[in-house]
């Protein structure tokens, strides 16, 4: 379940996209599978080789990418993954912490 999200963010994520630019969006996400989290970054592209090519370097396998009739495929990243990508990446407004894990701004 998502929520926490505003449709502005969604429509600049999807614009990105849609200009072949690596796409990032944050938001509140609570799923049983995983306990503990409750956030997810969905990082997108329309360009799925680019995607594919920008996660191999995070260890992501192009497998994983979340492909969607849509045109909005990406990357789910949970946990200290996320953290980690989006700090390398410095995608620092997707990110804040306190004793519970990572949170959006």
């Amino acid at each position: 379940m998502a929520f926490g999200i505003k449709r502005r963010d969604v429509i600049e994520w999807k614009e990105k996209i849609d200009r072949g630019e690596i796409a990032f969006l944050t938001h509140y996400w609570l799923d049983d599978r995983f306990p503990g989290y409750n956030t997810v970054t969905k990082v997108g592209c329309g360009d799925l080789d680019r995607l594919a090519q920008w996660g191999k370097k995070y260890g992501l396998k192009k497998e994983w990418i979340d492909h969607r009739k849509d045109g909005y495929s990406h990357f789910d990243l949970i946990g200290p993954k996320q953290k980690e990508i989006l700090l390398q990446e410095g995608q620092f407004q997707h990110i804040w912490e306190n004793n519970e894990g990572i949170h959006m701004n």
